[in-house]
């Protein structure tokens, strides 16, 4: 008699669809060219390279240029064809690329930086060029004559940037943890304000000028939406990632975010749905359920006869517990929490299995990630690694 076969169900996961190897270091940063089968790297191993599909399916470089020193960041206007390059000494050396990306005409040089170049961006319609360097200055220059139009010195290195072309906002990410807010003008700038949510570096921002919300990942695993937009001041926290995030870019179209960590992990975010915010954590001397002193409170000690116990907090109510009254694990996934977390016993009574119903997917690249772009006419994600190697996926199985 022969056995029935019940097919397992398909999971929806991102395609791989090519691997570029060839850099003798890592690459920091790499886009996909719009409306071509083409990649433009830079990397620490001083090179510039734009990879084009062969006829084989292989990506080779059409351009392999060498730099004076190593290559930290880049940004590219496909509409100019415009290839602005910040490297370690720096400098920012400006190209642009024949039509066929077969050739590659030095443009401008100039110094932007006392230190490395963190972080470079064009922006056509100001014809501006913003950076940021580890000499903890963010810089603008005019991408024509080269002056330096104004500046703004930050408390710790900048380690990443976004601009919003129509309200002239700058969001600057730092070291300390810190996503500062600068109003631009031609030739000055001002502080808007200043959001300190993350206990680690801010590794990566995403700025969606829809929504008018600003992503932001970080070193201690996590990612912050901050509605601008909404006038609020909410802050919606995601934890999905066990290392530090390492690129954000939102699918604003089907109202998605992506998220790359170092240790490879891929997370698609489902942003549409209400999520909720974290509550803030209290302050209590003893358990706020069976009023148990905890350790530094001496007196009550003294007076119950009781010894001290350690204070936790409900990820839920976000009160102060001992460790007996929230012995409880659950996720949370509408209040960003993907994995386990700490509650306390009356809150996990509360939480439902629908409540517990997951609002990410997850994904392994198989590569330590240090950088990503994604190129949303196709929905294509390009990922770079530790490992040297630039992997292109296709997203649509899962960014729909």
């Amino acid at each position: 008699m022969a056995a029935e076969i019940h097919p397992k169900p398909l999971t929806r996961r991102p395609v791989l669809l090519n691997k570029i190897e060839g850099s003798q270091d890592v690459v920091n940063t790499a886009v996909i060219i719009p409306k071509e089968d083409g990649v433009i790297s830079v990397s620490e191993d001083r090179t510039i390279r734009i990879w084009l599909k062969r006829d084989s399916g292989q990506y080779w470089p059409s351009v392999y240029h060498s730099m004076p020193s190593p290559c930290s960041c880049m940004s590219f206007n496909q509409e100019t064809r415009r290839l602005s390059v910040g490297m370690d000494n720096g400098f920012i050396s400006e190209f642009v690329l024949a039509e066929d990306y077969n050739k590659m005409t030095p443009a401008r040089t100039f110094q932007a930086h006392q230190g490395r170049v963190t972080v470079v961006l064009f922006v056509l319609e100001m014809e501006w060029v913003l950076s940021t360097g580890q000499d903890k200055n963010f810089n603008w220059h005019c991408s024509e004559s080269r002056q330096r139009l104004g500046g703004y010195r930050t408390t710790a290195w900048v380690s990443c940037l976004q601009f919003d072309v129509e309200t002239r906002h700058a969001f600057v990410g730092d070291h300390s943890g810190q996503v500062t807010i600068l109003k631009l003008e031609q030739e000055s700038c001002s502080l808007v304000t200043t959001f300190k949510g993350h206990t680690g570096i801010v590794t990566a921002l995403c700025w969606d000028p829809v929504q008018r919300v600003l992503f932001s990942g970080s070193s201690d695993h996590s990612i912050i939406m901050w509605d601008i937009g909404g006038r609020k001041g909410t802050a919606i926290e995601l934890q999905g990632h066990n290392e530090k995030v390492q690129g954000l870019c939102y699918a604003h179209h089907t109202r998605q975010l992506i998220s790359c960590s170092s240790d490879g992990g891929i997370v698609i975010w489902n942003m549409d749905v209400k999520r909720q915010e974290t509550p803030e954590w209290l302050d209590s001397d003893s358990c706020q359920k069976c009023e148990q002193p905890f350790f530094w409170n001496f007196k009550q000690m003294w007076d119950s006869k009781k010894i001290g116990l350690r204070q936790h907090h409900c990820r839920k109510c976000g009160k102060a517990m001992c460790g007996k009254c929230s012995s409880k694990r659950s996720t949370i996934p509408l209040m960003g929490f993907e994995f386990e977390v700490r509650v306390c016993d009356s809150c996990h009574e509360s939480i439902t299995d629908e409540d517990r119903a997951p609002t990410a997917t997850f994904h392994d690249s198989k590569h330590s990630i240090v950088h990503i772009h994604y190129e949303v006419t196709r929905g294509w994600l390009l990922t770079s690694g530790a490992d040297k190697i630039i992997k292109l996926w296709d997203m649509t199985p899962v960014v729909s």
